[in-house]
């Protein structure tokens, strides 16, 4: 068994090589190559929760399980993600999994994007300026040629040293907006990558044509997006429905106020087989509601592996 640290795994895999393994095992779940097992949770007195997800990929014949805990106090400071050789049962290797994590997490918004966003896209809207929209901001770039970028986040001082480090980073045209509304005028992709328990713009306000990537309502007490987003969006897709309809709270919420039918979500794997149709017009507003799922830190963790042996 092999440990691997935080500072491997951000040598091992880039963003673009990232979003080729989240695509392709995506598809294999769509296939029934791959299994996947959604966040469950364990709730303590003191506040703290245990999260765990597994899952595997038959093709590869791996399997794992991905392992954090969290207290509003402390955050989430360690993750640590266990991958298995599925025939031999032996332990292939330990893997610090915060970075995994926000790499995955970012190259699933960015396959999304590549499939679902105009052609022509160019302009996007960030909401949120933390670790994970780091990774958000570079695969939406990664899949489409971008002009500009205007992020906004509610503490004016965090969204604007975001938007200095990312430019230099990437080289981009990056702004901090004011306001929900200045950065999404104009925009044809919007991001949202927060911890919000309402919604952080009005979905009144997105054009005709735009593609929403909301990943970070990963429980049923987030909000990310409101009902009037859910209701003017053409086509929603997931990473996995039943994980969706367990910890989704843009979706749940909308389900609730008979905005949404849950037949009318797909996963994104089967419009990537070509099992369910994708955008259609220019005009269509999609969505994609990432939960981030087990098979995609089993496919990081496989090429990861691989780089570090």
């Amino acid at each position: 068994m092999v440990r691997i640290t935080e500072q491997q795994v951000s040598e091992s895999v880039s963003m673009a090589e990232a979003m080729k393994l989240v695509e392709r095992v995506l598809i294999r779940f769509s296939e029934g190559k791959a299994e996947n097992h959604p966040r469950r949770r364990v709730v303590m007195d003191s506040g703290t929760w245990l999260h765990y997800m597994a899952g595997g990929d038959n093709e590869s014949g791996l399997v794992g399980i991905k392992v954090y805990a969290s207290n509003p106090a402390f955050g989430a400071p360690d993750f640590v993600f266990l991958l298995f050789d599925a025939k031999t049962a032996e332990l292939l290797a330990s893997i610090d999994a915060n970075v995994l994590g926000q790499i995955r997490t970012g190259a699933a918004s960015g396959v999304a994007t590549d499939w679902l966003a105009r052609d022509d896209a160019t302009r996007l809207a960030l909401f949120g300026s933390g670790f994970q929209a780091e990774t958000q901001l570079e695969a939406v770039a990664c899949a489409r040629d971008l002009e500009s970028v205007r992020v906004y986040s509610r503490k004016p001082e965090r969204r604007e040293s975001f938007a200095r480090r990312m430019s230099e980073k990437l080289g981009l045209d990056i702004a901090a907006a004011d306001s929900p509304e200045q950065a999404l005028e104009g925009a044809d992709i919007v991001t949202t990558i927060t911890s919000s328990r309402d919604p952080v713009f009005p979905g009144s306000l997105l054009q005709p044509g735009t593609h929403v990537n909301a990943a970070g309502s990963n429980h049923r007490m987030r909000r990310e997006i409101d009902v009037d987003a859910v209701r003017k969006a053409s086509l929603i897709f997931v990473d996995s429905l039943e994980q969706a309809r367990m910890e989704s709270g843009d979706l749940l919420n909308a389900a609730a106020g008979g905005v949404l039918e849950w037949e009318a979500v797909r996963e994104l794997g089967d419009m990537m087989n070509g099992l369910c149709p994708g955008r259609a017009s220019d005009d269509q507003i999609t969505l994609f509601e990432s939960q981030g799922v087990a098979i995609e830190d089993v496919a990081m963790a496989e090429h990861i592996f691989q780089a570090c042996r």
